[in-house]
This record gives structure tokens, sequence and C-alpha cells, in this order.
């Protein structure tokens, strides 16, 4: 069941009003006190992440009240919370900063990804620029858009032309996140597509990607903050969103190497190179 018109306006209002209150007001003024690392040297979290997503969590249970929320900063406090996704009757997922790297170092390349998951299922998602004040958003079978701060929309529709020569493809794909010699068969065969890009930030490779900006996006790592909301804004403009082994895409998924495509033809195009490097979990 997709959201109540009363509950998207809320949860609109909400994530405008927190990354103006809480994201923009520390860009570009964050001090080194307020910026730690996760994961890895380059996995940043700063004190906008922190406080915009507990911010935004409370906002979730008072506009979903029985919601549970999966949150980017407190999976990374609690692994387990994720596992919640799959069967949650409500679950809103929230991604407070994407593009903690730009944000942390002043490129004005970042944004906020929220979605809400029913059983496992994406209902909804938006990607909102801060910066720009305005947002891609789907709802399931009801079609993806974009809505600039004024109200005025633009439906998203993915461009269904046949295929081009890989020399003439531009795509996304987040190579510095495969490893080993899984990473060397994927970099042997970027050199044949014309352009292939990352930005260090999902929400904005959505967003180009849902306006046909590119015919693919491919992913190794399944965090659903990321890809949970792009997959669906994709998806209802016209485009595919499955693993490599055909496995349509899921928030739950915790393991796979995604590929997002403009169709149906682009997707087995794409596949078919990308199986033969042998890119694997």
């Amino acid at each position: 069941m997709n959201l109540r018109a009363s509950e998207e306006e809320a949860l609109i209002d909400a994530i405008r009003t927190v990354a103006a209150e809480e994201i923009l007001t520390r860009f570009r003024s964050l001090d080194p006190g307020s910026i730690d690392t996760k994961s890895r040297q380059d996995d940043l979290v700063t004190e906008a992440d922190r406080e915009a997503e507990r911010r935004l969590t409370d906002y979730a249970h008072s506009i979903l009240r029985d919601c549970i929320v999966v949150g980017e900063e407190a999976v990374s406090e609690n692994p387990d919370i994720r596992n919640e996704i799959g069967n949650a009757e409500t679950c809103v997922i929230i991604d407070p900063v994407d593009g903690t790297w730009n944000f942390a170092r002043g490129l004005p390349a970042f944004g906020v990804i929220v979605s809400v998951a029913r059983k496992g299922k994406t209902v909804w998602g938006m990607i909102y620029d801060p910066i720009c004040d305005d947002w891609a958003v789907a709802r399931r079978d009801e079609g993806a858009y974009m809505v600039r701060s004024d109200g005025t929309q633009k439906p998203l529709r993915l461009s269904d032309a046949p295929p081009r020569s890989p020399q003439d493809i531009m795509g996304f794909a987040h190579s510095f996140l495969f490893t080993g010699d899984e990473r060397a068969r994927l970099f042997s065969e970027l050199p044949q597509f014309h352009r292939v890009d990352a930005f260090r930030c999902s929400a904005h490779e959505y967003r180009l990607f849902a306006q046909q900006n590119g015919e693919f996006m491919l992913s190794s790592v399944l965090n659903p903050w990321d890809h949970a909301a792009g997959c669906l804004i994709a998806e209802e403009a016209g485009g595919v969103a499955r693993l490599l082994d055909g496995t349509r895409y899921a928030p739950s998924l915790h393991t796979g190497r995604l590929l997002v495509a403009r169709s149906e033809d682009v997707w087995d195009q794409m596949a078919a190179i990308f199986q033969a490097a042998r890119l694997e979990p």
C-alpha cells in the first residue's frame, strides 16, 4: 500500500526542514572534530549526518507511527537493524547525507535519500538536493517525477531507444568499491565505453540517470539507503534494476552486483558484458 498524500507531504516537509536546519547550516562550516571515519579512511560521518538522521527518525515515527527506521548511521552502530527491512510492515530507510565525503570537503554534490518499504518492497522514494531545493520522487505504480520548490512537477521517463554500441555509452560505476581481481576485471571492461563516472554520491547519480544522463549504473555494495529510492525512481521511469544474476532489486538484499539500466534491452546488453567479466559477490 502506498503512502497517503498527507503522509507523503509531511515526509517531504520534514526532509526539507531538516536539510535546511541541520545540513546546510553546517555546509563548509565543519570543524575537524566533527568529522569521523567509519569502515574506511574515506568513509566519513559528520555531525550533520548524525543530527539529520536523529531528527528524520523522530519525524518518521511521528508521521508513520508504527514504522521502524533503518538509518545509515544507526546501522553503523548496530548492523542487525538492517535485517528488519524485509519483514517490517512499514520501514523508513534514511541516508541523512549521501555523499558525505563531498559534503565534508565543501563540494555541493550531496543529498538526502529517504524511502519507505512495506514488507520488504519499496513503495515510495525521494532523493533531495538541499542546494537546489528540488527532488526526484517515485510512488510504486504511480510514476516518477522531478519536483521544484514551487511544486512544479516534470514526469521522469527513460528512453526505450535501441541499445547503442559500447563506444557511445555513458554510465556510472562505483569501481573503487570493487576489490582485488574483480576490480581488475571490471577495469579491463571500462575502456570500451565512451565515459564511466562516479560522483561519490548515489543521490546525484540516480537523479542524473533518471533524467536520461547515462545508460547504466553498476554497484557492488547494496546499502539500502543508497539504492532503495533510486531503484524505485528508475523503475517507475521505465528502467530496470536487477542484480547481475537476474534477481530483481529489493532493499532487503545484502549481497550481489546491482545493474540499473534505462531499458530491458540495455540491461541485457550491459549484463552480458559484466557477466563475462565475472563480477561476483
